[in-house]
């Protein structure tokens, strides 16, 4: 296709189909995502036989392999050219080799615990590579469809409804599917329903391929290499307080979603409601990202995640003093905590895109697979953290998989599921203040580089 766009093509209103399409890939995703958050760490303690400690360091020393993947990933997308765009290609053809990373990562083979250790890295930083090639290109895809702001909000707020489709799905499903299809061998099970996934995944990121387009290209003079892109974001402030947020609120994400199972079965000692538990907080999760575009037309996007971060801070704080029988409170609570979190994720990938406006605005430049390259990885490395201060904090306590736990475990695992996560929801709060791209701001912008557009015909 040509990547010449036009001003109209640049404020494009997008089709209920294009809205669909795109936000079905991100169902695909989150097959994967919410397995990792949800049911990774139990994986590996509980089913594949590794210490707790060692998970948590595995998780996050292999962030090492995503900080030189993503931005190299990122750079080869931008710099992408193929008659169907930059971005849309990697969905039609990466989708199978990652859900083959999937279920060998989920698999158990018999070997020593050094052993299993070593096979946890090369396996998990295998699927997060393939991860990277996927999903990188598919959130820039987001950037390049249309610059109209409120369609842009509306698009990611579609695309994350479908995300927490996917993960309502993982949450509720995938316990009895291992049983189901493990027929008994929970190890078998696991692989099978990975591979279940998979196929789902790999036909919902073809969808999105056929039924998007990309609309906004960089300037036709713009000559860069990937060492300006990297100095553009770095002198992009607005980019590097994303960053910043992208990590804290993926922690407090992962570690709510990952400490779940260990609350229901070990502290309220209601392991059977352990998917219904999860399976509310998911669709609490898109109904929140469904009201996302009401919510934007009457209130800033910065004020309104700082808003919804300080509930969930203070919600999940007074969620630890509520006793372990008041099961329906604490369902409340958590039904809550889930709708305010709900539109964070369709407003931080907004702002992502307005960011890549930003630099264009600034400097004349556009990088825009660089921009969700970096995005991609501090989301993935909030969710490490959060999985590894779990985990580190459960081999703290003394967590002996599949036992009856102490006093001091039961304390350690409460405190996973509220206060540390409430903690730091307020702090990711306090760090949205420094934000400024104020609505004001971005039709500026916007204005600005219509204008340029024009002028360049």
């Amino acid at each position: 296709m040509s990547m010449n766009t036009s001003t109209n093509d640049r404020l494009a209103q997008l089709s209920l189909r294009e809205k669909m399409g795109f936000a079905l890939g991100d169902l695909g995703f989150n097959l994967y995502w919410a397995s990792i958050a949800s049911f990774l760490a139990v994986f590996y303690t509980d089913v594949f036989g590794i210490p707790a400690a060692a998970a948590g360091t595995m998780f996050l020393v292999t962030k090492i392999v995503d900080a030189i993947t993503d931005p190299i990933m990122g750079a080869v997308a931008d710099r992408t050219k193929t008659r169907w765009g930059k971005f849309r290609p990697y969905l039609l053809f990466a989708g199978v080799p990652m859900a083959g990373a999937a279920v060998i990562t989920f698999s158990t083979p018999e070997l020593s615990e050094n052993g299993k250790i070593i096979y946890a890295y090369i396996t998990y930083s295998l699927m997060m590579l393939c991860y990277t090639i996927l999903s990188t290109p598919y959130s820039s895809l987001s950037g390049v469809m249309t610059a109209h702001p409120q369609e842009r909000n509306t698009l990611i707020s579609f695309r994350f409804i479908a995300a927490f489709a996917g993960t309502t799905l993982v949450n509720k499903f995938t316990l009895p599917l291992v049983e189901y299809l493990g027929a008994g061998d929970e190890e078998l099970g696991w692989q099978l329903t990975m591979a279940l996934y998979g196929c789902v995944a790999a036909i919902a990121f073809a969808i999105t391929f056929f039924s998007t387009r990309e609309r906004i290209a960089p300037p036709p003079q713009q000559k860069t290499s990937p060492l300006s892109d990297i100095k553009d974001l770095l002198d992009n402030r607005p980019w590097l307080i994303l960053i910043a947020l992208a990590i804290v609120i993926m922690m407090t994400i992962t570690l709510r979603g990952g400490s779940s199972y260990y609350y229901l079965k070990y502290y309220l000692q209601r392991p059977e409601l352990i998917s219904d538990y999860l399976f509310v907080q998911g669709i609490a999760l898109g109904v929140g990202a469904a009201i996302t575009p009401l919510l934007t037309k009457y209130i800033d996007k910065t004020k309104l995640l700082m808003l919804l971060m300080s509930i969930v801070g203070v919600l999940s704080i007074l969620m630890y003093f509520i006793p372990p029988h008041y099961v329906s409170v604490i369902f409340v609570l958590n039904i809550l905590i889930s709708l305010a979190l709900g539109p964070k994720s369709p407003l931080a990938w907004s702002m992502y895109a307005d960011s890549a406006d930003y630099t264009e605005w600034k400097t004349g430049r556009r990088a825009t697979g660089m921009t969700f390259s970096a995005a991609t990885f501090a989301q993935k490395l909030g969710g490490a953290l959060g999985s590894a201060v779990m985990l580190w904090v459960l081999a703290a306590i003394g967590y002996v998989a599949k036992e009856a736990q102490s006093d001091a475990s039961q304390t350690g695992i409460a405190l996973l599921q509220t206060i540390i996560p409430g903690v730091i929801a307020l702090i990711a709060a306090a760090i949205i203040s420094f934000y400024p791209l104020t609505n004001a701001m971005l039709a500026r912008i916007q204005s600005d580089l219509n204008q340029r557009t024009a002028d360049s015909r």
